[in-house]
């Protein structure tokens, strides 16, 4: 088992998640973190720290969706975040808004 990171994060990026993580398995992309599952230990210290719901357990059907994409873009071009940064700040205006897959970036983040 592992987790994901849904597209709930999509323009918010709250990094409580990143601050708890122990193996460092969270990167950052231009609007949303993943989480690199061969890295995760499956711990679940970040399920609670995420004030918006946004990461799940693999086997939650809301991950499959995401998955791959968490897969994808943890082992290519987006940097290892390994420690909290500012949220975006459109977080507060979007993190109740559904479907937010429409608004995702391929883009990197700013790394750490």
């Amino acid at each position: 088992m592992t987790y994901v990171v849904t597209d709930v994060c999509i323009k918010c990026k709250y990094t409580d998640c990143v601050e708890v993580c122990p193996v460092d398995c969270f990167y950052e992309g231009e609007n949303m973190l993943v989480i690199n599952p061969d890295e995760c230990i499956d711990c679940g210290v970040c399920i609670p720290e995420c004030p918006i719901d946004a990461i799940v357990s693999d086997i939650d059907s809301r991950a499959e969706p995401f998955l791959e994409l968490n897969r994808e873009y943890s082992t290519g071009p987006w940097p290892n975040l390994t420690k909290k940064i500012p949220a975006l700040p459109e977080a507060e205006d979007f993190k109740d808004i559904p479907d937010k897959i429409r608004h995702f970036s391929p883009e990197p983040g700013q790394g750490d």
